[in-house]
């Protein structure tokens, strides 16, 4: 499919389906295609902090999304995707909700453009209390985790003709979730995937970083050594701390 090598047939990624996660060196094939140039603006740690969250955000709200300004935005989950999707729907003056079970989490979330927070834990119905918000529902909703309970909220959360993007990845126990298509139908709703984006896709967001318009170095929580890496990852499902942790060699 012409210019969309986020879902090639031969897709390949380092550290995924190939060598050369956290290597010196990574041989990337069609690399003419595949590799983007960094600005001088841009240093190499917020570089590492739009991939794979940030960028997996862009392409889910603004292309999949087509998200637009005054659209109520609902982002269920405030890990390194869902802080990414907030960030970048207040750079386009949507309004976004943040949803999680951590105060600290969205407190930071209203830091960088969420204006209304919602602590899942606190409250029984997710939904409802969207809906509630914004007056009959989100017109973007986004499960930003990956959970069966996220992505059923995130699709409740929605208006009529609404669109639920799934970002989260889906894996284990909580894979193949069961969707509420009654509300789909009834309401025209969209459900729609995004993966990854395309290296041709990176000029534009690159050029709102470049500009200060969009500021992900704001989302860096801390930097820690290669060898403090391998807890870090451990620890993944946890969800520890707050923000996008990067490995600084």
């Amino acid at each position: 499919m012409n210019n969309q090598q986020q879902i090639c047939d031969n897709y390949y990624q380092p550290g995924f389906t190939g060598w050369g996660s956290f290597a010196e060196y990574v041989r990337i094939p069609y690399a003419e295609n595949n590799l983007v140039s960094l600005p001088e603006e841009i240093d190499y740690t917020t570089a590492a902090v739009l991939g794979c969250r940030f960028i997996t955000a862009w392409r889910g709200i603004i292309k999949q999304g087509r998200l637009k300004a005054d659209n109520w935005i609902a982002v269920h989950g405030c890990g390194g995707v869902g802080l990414s999707a907030i960030m970048i729907a207040a750079a386009f003056n949507a309004k976004p909700i943040a949803i999680d079970i951590d105060d600290e989490k969205l407190k930071f979330a209203r830091s960088i453009g969420a204006v209304e927070a919602i602590n899942a834990k606190n409250v029984p119905n997710v939904p409802y209390a969207v809906r509630e918000l914004t007056n009959g529902g989100a017109t973007i909703s986004v499960d930003a985790l990956g959970s069966r309970e996220t992505c059923r909220n995130s699709i409740l959360s929605l208006r009529k003709q609404g669109k639920h993007i799934q970002l989260g990845l889906l894996a284990g126990k909580e894979a193949d979730p069961p969707l509420p298509m009654s509300a789909v139908i009834a309401n025209e709703l969209e459900v729609i995937g995004s993966h990854g984006m395309q290296a041709h896709e990176y000029p534009s967001m690159l050029e709102m970083i470049r500009s200060g318009k969009i500021q992900p170095q704001k989302l860096l929580g801390k930097t820690v050594s290669l060898q403090e890496g391998i807890n870090e990852l451990m620890a993944l499902n946890s969800f520890p701390g707050t923000g996008v942790t990067v490995i600084n060699f």
